[in-house]
């Protein structure tokens, strides 16, 4: 699998710097970070290659994630690096973008994500949004917070993918009490 992770080069250095990557003592530095080159079905059910960048120390175990997710059918609408939107974490959730590492805050907090740490993946934000409230997240996503939909790219409760991370020690937003964040699984 290691054929599949990559140390961050210059380019890919370059472009995320100022992006989703702030010269700050509490953003990993860029050899803590790896490139992942991840397989996965898109909704047609054709294979693609996506990019996503965690943390060192969970790069192996996110690909084997995503080996696991896509033996299982799942479908993912996109995979981009968050630099393709800006590191807008809410136009990359408008567009149904898989992603991982983003050097922010938790939406309305000053407190670090666990993207800003390399430790944290979001799938099909849009097929899989957050709840909190009466707020969804992208809005786009309330026409799927019916959890029962039958749909390729949803992640459920009792599912393979939710299965496929908690089997190695990962948390699932879907399972939160003060708000479901159905997209999101995050390694602490």
């Amino acid at each position: 699998m290691s054929n599949r992770v990559f140390k961050i080069d210059a380019q890919v250095q370059e472009q995320m710097r100022g992006v989703s990557w702030q010269n700050t003592e509490e953003c990993p530095t860029f050899e803590e970070l790896r490139l992942l080159k991840v397989p996965y079905k898109r909704l047609d059910g054709e294979k693609a290659d996506g990019e996503m960048i965690v943390h060192v120390s969970v790069a192996d175990e996110v690909l084997a994630i995503f080996q696991d997710i896509m033996k299982c059918d799942f479908r993912i609408h996109r995979m981009f690096r968050i630099e393709h939107f800006n590191g807008s974490d809410e136009e990359s959730m408008a567009a149904n973008n898989s992603s991982g590492f983003n050097f922010r805050t938790i939406e309305g907090q000053k407190k670090l994500s666990a993207h800003a740490k390399g430790l944290a993946v979001d799938i099909n934000p849009r097929w899989n949004p957050w709840v909190r409230g009466g707020n969804v997240s992208p809005p786009s996503g309330a026409s799927f917070l019916d959890r029962d939909l039958e749909h390729p790219g949803l992640i459920r409760k009792n599912g393979k993918v939710v299965d496929a991370f908690r089997r190695r020690g990962w948390d699932w937003g879907g399972l939160w009490s003060n708000s479901k964040d159905y997209h999101h699984f995050q390694k602490v």
